[in-house]
């Protein structure tokens, strides 16, 4: 076994769990007193953060890995009266980070297509919802972003001629689905914020299976695929 299968997130958190499980039911005991151990509570999100640093095999997992550290090493010192830190204060900057994604989409991209292609699928929802069918046998990808909304894309009709099709995701606060073919299989980049990214799709038993990537952020939302 690896260490990346001996160590892993999901082990760290459950011996934390245990270890302060422990520490509570002796406290509950009066045997000993955790009062002043409370502060360094998010030495958990540091521990987490630093295994999935070194866990991760691609680029997801290294910013989500580094950004779990550092809030919880600002939370440890402001605990500690080294500093103050409060996550309330820094909210606004999901709007910085929201309006950069955007940004960036736009005018940053390159693209190998017009929007208009009807190789191509596309959604916008802004408190609302979008639903896109694409049923071209030579899909080149897409770009969706559902901001208090939802998109809804089935490809389950389309396929695939030259090289692997992308799509860019964006959900804040909001949900994408994705419905692929049952020979396609994904591959995705997608860094989830406070949100999620969940592939629901059986593994093509075809060994020359079609990859579609899904690249892009969940910022306090969700993007789900499935066949």
């Amino acid at each position: 076994m690896d260490n990346q299968n001996k160590l892993s997130p999901h082990l760290v958190l459950g011996l934390c769990a245990i270890g302060f499980g422990i520490l509570l039911t002796l406290d509950n005991l009066n045997l000993i007193h955790t009062g002043s151990i409370w502060r360094f509570w998010p030495v958990i999100l540091i521990v987490i953060g630093i295994v999935q640093v070194l866990w991760a095999g691609g680029t997801t997992g290294l910013v989500s890995g580094v950004l779990v550290a550092g809030i919880g090493t600002l939370w440890l010192l402001d605990n500690l009266d080294y500093l103050r830190f409060s996550l309330w204060d820094y909210w606004p900057l999901l709007l910085v980070f929201i309006g950069g994604t955007l940004v960036w989409h736009a005018l940053g991209r390159e693209r190998k297509l017009p929007a208009a292609s009807g190789d191509t699928a596309n959604g916008f929802a802004l408190m609302s919802g979008v639903v896109r069918t694409c049923n071209s046998q030579s899909f080149r990808g897409g770009e969706f972003t559902a901001i208090m909304g939802g998109c809804e894309i089935d490809l389950r009709q389309a396929s695939t001629q030259d090289g692997d099709p992308v799509i860019q995701v964006l959900a804040f606060w909001g949900g994408i689905e994705i419905k692929v073919p049952e020979d396609w299989s994904i591959r995705s980049s997608v860094i989830p914020l406070l949100g999620g990214f969940e592939d629901k799709t059986r593994p093509p038993m075809d060994g020359s299976a079609k990859t579609l990537y899904i690249r892009g952020f969940a910022v306090m939302g969700g993007v789900e695929v499935h066949n």
